[in-house]
């Protein structure tokens, strides 16, 4: 039946560089130094404490981002509904007309 068909390998164009070759390397192994211990870790930045009223705010700024989020969205919906039907009322309205003139 169908049977693929295998690319040939073209020439090559431009410029071919030799293969380099890589010579081996001795490997050196070296114990590293321990570490000494730290005594006390100080935090690299001020951590973030939340208190009962930032959590308050912060869940009623969410709400009211969803809240205005979906009343885009669904004002958007309810315009391109509008908008589809006013549509089809034209191409009735239209329709209508032009088949009437067929009459006369």
């Amino acid at each position: 039946m169908l049977r693929p068909k295998i690319p040939t390998m073209p020439t090559p164009t431009g410029l071919v560089s030799p293969p380099t070759v890589i010579e081996p390397t001795t490997v050196v192994q070296h114990h590293p130094a321990p570490v000494p211990a730290r005594a006390a870790q100080v935090p690299s930045r001020p951590t973030v404490q939340l208190t009962p009223g930032a959590v308050l705010a912060l869940v009623g700024g969410g709400t009211a981002v969803v809240l205005v989020v979906g009343a885009v969205l669904v004002s958007m919906l309810l315009a391109v509904a509008v908008t589809g039907a006013s549509v089809a009322v034209c191409a009735v309205v239209i329709r209508s007309l032009i088949s009437s003139q067929h009459r006369r």
